[in-house]
């Protein structure tokens, strides 16, 4: 079918066919589409950002073609691809799912639109929003999402989405990075739910009263660093349980998050990697398991979270150079 990347008009958009990823389970979003439970990131392959709060670290080796890591994933299994203005990279992987030869429908496709269009407001998000289908070569996103809260901003971002999805020009819109006060104040002026909230979540950073009030709010949770990159694999608590049930850290650590109903958000640059954070749906792990994962949590990560949050929600804008007072947020 013709593409209608830059087009206006609203398209056609049919179910994402979830179901074609071997093995991967899907979770119900409150707009009644299905989201697969593991999806893989397209972070710092083949471009760091220059704000990056890591942009010393390269996502991967100088010999690793950036377009074949992401052609790669796909092939070992994985169909929800995660992808944002702010990764620089949007026209690679657009080339390199072309490449793939999966159908469009087979792929859920997920994007988020970064504070400094966020800040400009609608017509740059609007801007934004068809740089990305154009650049990702796909007639419509499954997702799209506010990447930050900016201060004084966000709700009006998320009232462009809003209009995206009734323009059809995307299958469902949510937020990232939201605290619960964030939401409380889009929540007194949106009109349309978010269907997901995207924040980082693992049992060294489980805010608990965060992921029951989204949860209890019908907002599906996605986890980014959901393995911490790589960092943690050596707990012995975590090592204990990967032991007791024959599998690897990071296959604990997803399906941690799986057994909460949160997505799982991995990037690795590893086909051995890739194959073996799907492994996360042959078991499951019981009472004694999450107890003593659910313990982790200590004040130091979330004061590490809490600077870093106040830090991104004006990062890249003109607010960096004098940030509004901070607000209250719930830490927990």
């Amino acid at each position: 079918p013709p593409s209608v990347c830059g087009g206006s008009s609203r398209i056609a958009v049919p179910a994402p066919a979830v179901a074609a990823m071997a093995g991967v389970k899907s979770a119900k979003m409150n707009n009644g589409t299905d989201h697969p439970l593991i999806g893989f990131g397209t972070y710092k392959i083949g471009f760091v950002p220059a704000s990056s709060n890591t942009a010393d670290q390269p996502g991967h080796g100088a010999d690793q073609d950036p377009a074949d890591i992401i052609k790669e994933a796909i092939e070992v299994g994985y169909r929800y691809i995660d992808c944002a203005q702010f990764y620089g990279n949007e026209k690679m992987v657009g080339s390199a799912i072309k490449a793939s030869g999966v159908p469009r429908k087979d792929l859920f496709i997920a994007s988020k639109v970064w504070g400094d269009r966020i800040y400009e407001g609608e017509d740059a998000i609007r801007k934004q929003f068809e740089t990305t289908v154009s650049d990702l070569g796909c007639e419509y996103l499954d997702l799209y999402l506010v990447h930050w809260p900016v201060p004084g901003k966000h709700v009006a971002c998320y009232k462009v989405l809003e209009s995206l999805l009734e323009e059809g020009r995307v299958r469902a819109i949510g937020v990232s990075n939201y605290t619960i006060e964030d939401y409380q104040e889009l929540a007194k002026e949106m009109k349309v739910k978010p269907a997901v909230n995207q924040i980082e979540i693992n049992p060294f950073l489980y805010r608990a009263k965060t992921v029951a009030f989204f949860q209890a709010e019908g907002v599906l949770l996605q986890s980014y660093r959901a393995l911490r990159q790589g960092k943690g694999l050596d707990d012995p608590k975590v090592t204990a349980v990967a032991n007791k049930h024959g599998k690897t850290a990071a296959q604990v650590l997803g399906r941690w998050c799986v057994e909460r109903g949160i997505a799982v958000v991995a990037k690795t640059v590893k086909r051995e990697r890739m194959l073996e954070n799907l492994g996360i749906f042959d078991f499951s792990l019981d009472g004694e398991d999450l107890a003593s994962l659910d313990g982790m949590t200590t004040r130091e990560a979330v004061e590490e979270y809490r600077a870093l949050y106040f830090k991104c929600i004006v990062r890249d804008t003109p607010l960096e150079g004098s940030p509004p007072p901070h607000h209250p947020v719930t830490l927990d």
